[in-house]
């Protein structure tokens, strides 16, 4: 079997690290160039030193060739103009990793690449909007109910993420130095992935109108999400796990548990864990995951394998630590 053609555009950061690692230990891909307009001309494992003695690349500074697959790692609002002013293989399949397609209305022929959720669609698409990391999980903890048409009150959410999730340049509120031993609340009630959240559980449940309340937490650990989340529900906790069980029998990442659940317990995987618990009428429900591998890096290898036709987890098999 011949190799596929792949490139990443923003390959400096934590994402564009961990997008650098999978595609160098996939046995399906070659990876034929990696751009950093800040980074052009250094070697990759001078930006990324866990790479020593898999690559010789080094960063240019634009899009080198046509390749099969164009992963865009960049910031927020950057993808669109990039594409706007590049010359594209029509053929290329390209997965970006910016919100800037996510939603329908600004999709511009993009499948939302939530893979639990839009498989087939993802399958046949050349242009894949990878979603966000709270998304990811938040969805994940959700998408069961809402194909059962059983999200029918308003929906509570308080999520802690990892520092990495906040990308590698400090600012006031997430410079280690503040962060360590600490823990705050940002863009409560708005935070950007909501819209996500909203559009995808509308998708199977159309008559939800509820709101979703969803309160974003900084955390003093470097890489991970935790969702805990509660809704009135008139299932026992028996029938909830039996759906969640069978809404994701054919999903190899996401694992229902019986057992309380953690972040250690997903860490460095593209894994993500489902913990279902009833409190009178309050059903809980805990999802977590690797925001920089099931919350973006990982997922979006897993949308390539969808599109190309091979086994979701080819080059995904990692394996984490709860020590």
């Amino acid at each position: 079997m011949s190799k596929v053609k792949v490139g990443v555009v923003g390959g400096a950061g934590y994402v564009g690290g961990e997008m650098i690692r999978l595609l160098l230990h996939h046995d399906n891909c070659d990876l034929s160039f990696v751009s950093s307009r800040s980074q052009a001309g250094k070697a990759l494992y001078e930006v990324h030193p866990d790479l020593t003695g898999w690559t010789d690349l080094s960063f240019i500074d634009s899009y080198a060739s046509d390749v099969d697959v164009l992963f865009l790692c960049m910031g927020h609002g950057k993808s669109k103009t990039y594409l706007e002013k590049s010359t594209i293989n029509k053929d290329s399949l390209i997965i970006d990793l910016s919100r800037d397609y996510r939603l329908n209305e600004d999709a511009e022929g993009f499948v939302y690449g939530l893979c639990e959720l839009n498989k087939t669609p993802i399958r046949a698409s050349k242009k894949i909007a990878n979603p966000g990391c709270f998304a990811t999980c938040i969805q994940l903890g959700l998408l069961p109910l809402a194909a059962q048409q059983k999200i029918n009150s308003d929906i509570h959410i308080t999520a802690i993420t990892g520092s990495t999730g906040a990308g590698q340049n400090p600012v006031a509120t997430t410079h280690n130095s503040w962060r360590n031993n600490n823990i705050s609340i940002y863009k409560p009630f708005t935070h950007q992935h909501l819209g996500e959240v909203a559009q995808s559980i509308k998708q199977l449940q159309s008559n939800h109108d509820a709101d979703i309340n969803f309160i974003p937490m900084r955390g003093s650990f470097t890489r991970g999400i935790f969702a805990s989340i509660y809704l009135e529900s008139d299932l026992s906790e028996e029938e909830a796990f039996n759906m969640y069980d069978e809404y994701y029998k054919d999903s190899p990442f996401v694992h229902v548990s019986k057992h309380p659940i953690s972040v250690k317990e997903v860490v460095n995987t593209n894994n993500g864990k489902i913990y279902i618990s009833k409190h009178k009428n309050k059903l809980r429900v805990e999802s977590v995951i690797d925001n920089l591998l099931k919350g973006a890096a990982g997922q979006a290898v897993q949308n390539m394998n969808l599109v190309m036709g091979w086994k979701e987890n080819t080059g995904l098999k990692l394996k984490g630590s709860a020590f």
